[in-house]
């Protein structure tokens, strides 16, 4: 029996900004499509394509857990749809697995954070592997104002100050990535959550194949007079990174964002936003999307 979902804890609620108004239009216009029903036609509507959330993947015994308590909040948001687990590596179900049982159609959500060799490559290759799919690719959950939503309330519910102080800052932690766009999504996220902040400095930081890490940004904080600051990361679950960058942190660590309700409404953007594009399993296409959830 599942657990009922707790109280959404999201920071202060502030005006909507463009991208959440589109959010907010996106999941009313899906929740209305599905309602409409055509006179004069008596054929079914054709199967919902699955929404596949393709998690990384770790030896931590908590991630799959937390992994599995956010998709339950996705299927709470959205009821109705299926909704099916891939892990790239180290946890079951795999991705090649999940897919092999499916059929019809489906669009793979990357519970990731920038386009990195995961997003660009691996999922692709694992549609190309699954012919008798038709399949898309949705963008990763970073950058997005909801993103930045679950970063701050993450951050608040680790005792981060809620008034703003010169004397306070923020590093980002990412995973990290060799490809440059991955870096730019991430120094894209650091500017949408420093401005959920009210203007607080968030520097961006990783935990491998990127630079500064952790440990270098929180001293060039340092050196530039800030001695309040607190690590937020841009991870889904518990794991080696998400671990790494927390002890590097000399104030608040904020959790992994998990459940948390911005990040499940992400999630459903990503899936409705890869259904609007022009094409398929391109991940840059899906920016062709002018509403998404």
């Amino acid at each position: 029996m599942t657990a009922p979902l707790p109280h959404p804890t999201s920071a202060s609620s502030a005006p909507l900004g463009k991208e959440d108004l589109a959010a907010e239009i996106s999941a009313q216009l899906s929740t209305q499509l599905r309602r409409v029903r055509l006179r004069g036609f008596h054929h079914p509507a054709p199967p919902v394509p699955t929404l596949v959330a393709v998690a990384h993947g770790s030896r931590d015994p908590r991630a799959l857990p937390t992994v599995r308590a956010l998709l339950d909040r996705v299927r709470a948001l959205r009821p109705g749809l299926p909704v099916r687990l891939g892990h790239i590596e180290l946890n079951r179900p795999l991705l090649a697995d999940t897919l092999a049982e499916l059929h019809g159609a489906a669009v793979l959500v990357p519970l990731l954070f920038g386009r990195g060799h995961h997003v660009t490559h691996d999922l692709p290759a694992a549609l190309a592997a699954a012919p008798h799919l038709t399949g898309r690719t949705a963008e990763p959950l970073g950058p997005h104002t909801l993103l930045a939503e679950a970063l701050h309330g993450r951050l608040l519910e680790a005792g981060f100050p809620g008034d703003r102080s010169p004397r306070t800052a923020v590093v980002l932690a990412a995973a990290g990535s060799r490809a440059p766009r991955s870096a730019q999504d991430t120094e894209r996220t650091a500017q949408l959550l420093s401005a959920r902040l009210g203007g607080t400095p968030v520097v961006p930081a990783y935990a491998s194949a990127a630079a500064p890490t952790v440990a270098d940004a929180v001293r060039g904080l340092t050196a530039r007079g800030h001695d309040r600051i607190a690590v937020a990361g841009c991870f889904t679950a518990p794991g080696r990174f998400a671990a790494q960058c927390a002890a590097a942190a000399p104030g608040p660590a904020a959790a992994p964002l998990g459940d948390h309700p911005a990040l499940a409404r992400l999630v459903l953007h990503r899936y409705d936003q890869a259904l609007l594009a022009r094409t398929g399993s391109d991940p840059e296409s899906a920016g062709a999307a002018t509403v998404a959830v």
